[in-house]
């Protein structure tokens, strides 16, 4: 039988999984403006974020209707990635689509 694995120099009863914090995670939402299509909405919550048809169109009627919509929940980073993707791609289309991020 093998002992439990104790960080180098740790005192026996402190275990590595007593430092591991959870990331924080943010929510990423698309905001409404008069000028960007659904269709283009829709098409971004596909490919950047990966939502079926019927999810894509869900969040874009939120987005419609209520001038915001989550897209998902994810770590800074990949959060952040995913806002410039969706400017980046909105402003080569020709969109002012606005994205944001927030403390989930």
């Amino acid at each position: 039988m093998t002992e439990p694995y104790h960080q180098p120099g740790a005192s026996p009863d402190v275990h590595l999984e007593d430092n591991i914090q959870e990331p924080r995670r943010y929510k990423v939402l698309l905001l409404n403006d008069d000028y960007t299509t659904m269709e283009f909405v829709v098409r971004i919550l596909r490919e950047v974020f990966k939502k079926s048809e019927a999810e894509a169109t869900r969040i874009m009627r939120m987005v419609h209707e209520l001038g915001k919509g989550v897209c998902g929940v994810y770590p800074a980073e990949i959060a952040e990635t995913k806002v410039s993707v969706v400017h980046a791609r909105a402003r080569s289309e020709g969109f002012p689509l606005r994205c944001t991020m927030e403390e989930a």
